[in-house]
């Protein structure tokens, strides 16, 4: 009696791919008898066995930045719960844009993720041309953490309010600076907007980063910015500068007495975020496998209070909430860049 022998369908599929080279018979046949023999075939990359070595996440900003904390925070997690370094590659330039095309290019097999930002979305709207497609090169993997903006001024301002800061800007139309940490940054367009939405002409002073920004608000050269909270908390904490509202949805646990902008502006919202993307067409166990592993973290006490100390809110969710959360900053931001008329800086 002769015993059949039966092929797995991922063994036939691989078999059938040698077919395809055109081998001679009797190779052919060598070959195919192999693959089933020893269960070696070429097959697409699955959270079953990921990962088996190590998993670059790429950053586009220098390290120390908030973007590049919260990427190191969430690396220490994967790496102790899924037993592979997670390292961090920092590659700054092009705001954001070089980091994000090395990873639009890379191998979709889950070994090189992007540690994605709210700059991200604002640039597919601020830059004509791209090496890339953001919304269609990178797949939502996990949303982080989301970072409020707060609307601050120097505590010479006679204002203490959102409310007194759009009164006062409405009697020296023109005359009032709003800085921001650069053109096209999220402390710009949150300051568009709130000049869109309150009706008011503020002059913008863009400088080349938050610290250089922050410099000049506390020495009194420029009168009110939108600043990350996390770098402009302490100088707040030590009276040098005044907060007037938070950008984020609801009050903050880190500056509770501080209203929101929406309670002054109904509908106001205008805070950065960090998530974890990867290239097109990773494959979607991957993608969920690593999805959980990040909202375990962020529910963990250990990584809540890091969070907490970068003055961030932890942002669980699907992947489809992270794709929604980009494709609602694109729409938001594509209509304030267009209004204001705001072109990408000169580099």
């Amino acid at each position: 009696m002769t015993s059949k022998l039966t092929i797995p369908a991922r063994l036939a599929a691989s078999i059938e791919e040698l077919a395809f080279e055109k081998l001679p018979r009797r190779r052919f046949l060598q070959a195919a008898v192999a693959a089933v023999a020893a269960g070696v075939v070429p097959r697409r990359a699955s959270a079953l066995d990921y990962p088996n070595r190590p998993v670059r996440i790429v950053v586009g900003f220098p390290p120390g930045g908030v973007t590049d904390l919260g990427a190191r925070i969430l690396g220490e997690w994967l790496a102790e719960h899924l037993n592979q370094p997670f390292v961090i590659e920092n590659r700054p330039g092009a705001s954001t844009q070089i980091a994000a095309e090395t990873v639009a290019h890379a191998a979709a097999d889950g070994y090189t993720l992007l540690m994605a930002s709210s700059t991200n979305a604002i640039n597919v709207a601020l830059y004509d041309k791209h090496n890339y497609d953001f919304l269609h090169d990178i797949v939502p993997v996990a949303s982080v953490v989301r970072f409020p903006l707060v609307l601050e001024v120097h505590p010479s301002v006679p204002v203490r309010t959102a409310a007194e800061l759009i009164a006062y800007a409405k009697g020296k139309p023109g005359q009032i600076n709003l800085a921001s940490f650069g053109a096209g940054t999220g402390s710009h367009l949150a300051g568009e907007l709130f000049k869109m939405m309150a009706g008011i002409k503020m002059v913008h002073v863009p400088y080349r980063g938050s610290a250089p920004m922050l410099v000049d608000l506390i020495g009194g050269q420029v009168q009110a910015a939108f600043d990350n909270l996390p770098s402009s908390i302490e100088h707040i904490r030590a009276g040098k500068l005044r907060p007037l509202a938070v950008t984020t949805a609801t009050r903050l646990e880190a500056l509770p007495e501080v209203p929101t902008l929406g309670e002054t502006l109904a509908g106001y919202e205008a805070s950065s975020w960090i998530g974890l993307g990867a290239p097109a067409n990773t494959p979607p166990d991957i993608v969920e496998m690593l999805n959980g592993q990040i909202n375990a973290g962020l529910t963990d006490p250990q990584i809540k209070a890091k969070v907490a100390n970068l003055s961030a809110v932890a942002l669980p969710g699907s992947p489809a909430d992270f794709g929604k959360l980009i494709a609602d900053d694109v729409a938001k931001w594509t209509k304030v860049i267009r209004s204001a008329d705001i072109k990408p800086e000169q580099s």
